[in-house]
């Protein structure tokens, strides 16, 4: 009977001893790579690792159509996510390179990839970026620098749409970024991965308000996305050198695929519209 009466005088006092084990839980599961960010930091041209570059030949590869490999020459803070990057219709990793650096100089391993051929369909595109990741974890050289658990996505126009594809074919994927991305298909409510969709706001190949926007709607409610427009871009904004791209593309890469919560900063609250953003749009704030 002491006992009885004792346990409801037990429960607060054992609620407020557990009061600081989630907070540890959830900082030892990121994953940060580099020093605080700050606004400067993250729209620099080049982050604070030192990169590398391996050439990988299409002779070598199976599923996709080889490509160039970005990576961090120092693994003193440990091994890194990863993201393969796809082209557009028409274009070669030529048109997307600038991304690699860019992106593995803020602690990333980045795949810029060529397709099989530059006229394959996003579908396509999808089953290739995938290979291209089983291929940088499984197979590549620098695969001892990756944590398999953190990987992403990313592409441009049917590599966008190829983007969104893969992301819902393979939900343990832990980020998605489209770039003024073209399928056909509008509807991702299945899609479990954190997906940014950047469109542009003069796209006349992939006008928003048949693609970008569509996308971004049909993402479930339930799940961490943005949408991002820029400002009077056209479609091939992603294909030179965007430091709006570049600085929420971070953002969102290091916020879900590092889980670094010292990026959220950058992406909740959102965005004011300005000379850079035309439309911004969120589901902040975003989990732990």
């Amino acid at each position: 009977m002491q006992l009885r009466k004792l346990i409801p005088a037990l429960i607060p006092a054992l609620a407020l001893s557990l009061v600081g084990v989630a907070p540890a839980t959830a900082a030892e599961e990121e994953f940060r790579r580099g020093p605080a960010p700050t606004n400067s930091s993250i729209e620099a041209s080049r982050g604070p690792f030192a990169t590398a570059t391996t050439t990988v030949s299409s002779l070598s590869v199976t599923g996709f159509g080889g490509g160039t490999i970005y990576y961090p020459t120092s693994t003193a803070e440990g091994t890194f996510g990863a993201i393969a990057i796809s082209p557009g219709f028409t274009g070669t990793q030529s048109t997307i390179s600038w991304l690699g650096p860019r992106i593995a100089s803020q602690g990333f391993v980045v795949f810029t990839i060529d397709t099989n051929s530059t006229l394959d369909q996003p579908d396509s595109r999808a089953s290739q970026l995938l290979a291209a990741l089983d291929y940088l974890t499984q197979r590549s050289t620098v695969r001892t620098r990756i944590d398999a658990s953190r990987l992403g996505l990313m592409g441009h126009s049917m590599g966008g749409g190829g983007t969104m594809r893969a992301a819902e074919q393979r939900p343990a994927l832990q980020a998605a970024i489209p770039l003024t991305g073209w399928h056909t298909d509008k509807s991702w409510g299945s899609t479990r991965v954190p997906t940014l969709v950047v469109g542009a706001e003069n796209d006349s190949v992939a006008p928003v308000s048949s693609h970008s926007i569509p996308f971004y709607t049909s993402l479930p409610s339930t799940l961490d996305k943005a949408y991002l427009e820029l400002n009077g871009a056209s479609h091939f904004a992603p294909n030179s050198s965007n430091t709006t791209i570049a600085k929420y593309s971070i953002a969102w890469l290091k916020r879900f695929i590092d889980n670094d919560t010292r990026y959220e900063q950058f992406l909740c609250p959102s965005p004011a519209n300005s000379s850079l953003i035309s439309d911004y749009r969120d589901t902040c704030p975003h989990g732990v």
